[in-house]
């Protein structure tokens, strides 16, 4: 059985779905990222809904835990991708600094924080860093 190529321009639904949003590094900024993840999972629920409530929940919390640590790690601009893939949510976190996030020790009765990069690993089904001259991109994929 062969398959006929396709003639026309319309991209397959998880290629439709993409989005770019940059901010200039400022901490109200951790807010429109979310603000613009939303904007994002609401558009692609309308074709494609999520499998389960929480898989917009963790993916809202992935992209202000990341927007979070871009503000205070990461001097500048950062930019936001977030795309649909073939089974999930690819988010990506491009940012100015070009340290590879490290876990941090979490005391939950002291604060202070410590526990984000713990949260997006455990969120996601996958999490990369690529770092390139002029910073970092983090990559997370999550399921949808």
């Amino acid at each position: 059985m062969t398959t006929e190529p396709r003639w026309d321009d319309t991209p397959p639904s998880e290629e439709r779905y993409e989005r770019t949003f940059s901010f200039p590094g400022e901490l109200r900024n951790v807010t429109g990222a979310r603000l613009a993840a939303e904007e994002f999972l609401r558009a692609l629920s309308r074709e494609a809904p999520p499998g389960a409530q929480e898989y917009w929940d963790d993916i809202l919390l992935v992209v202000t835990e990341l927007a979070a640590n871009a503000i205070q790690y990461a001097p500048g601009p950062f930019d936001l991708r977030m795309r649909r893939t073939f089974d999930g949510v690819h988010v990506t976190m491009r940012d100015t600094n070009t340290a590879r996030p490290e876990p941090r020790p979490f005391h939950p009765r002291t604060g202070g924080g410590g526990i984000g990069w713990h949260l997006v690993h455990t969120l996601c089904s996958q999490v990369s860093v690529v770092v390139h001259d002029t910073g970092k991109d983090i990559h997370a994929f999550l399921p949808w």
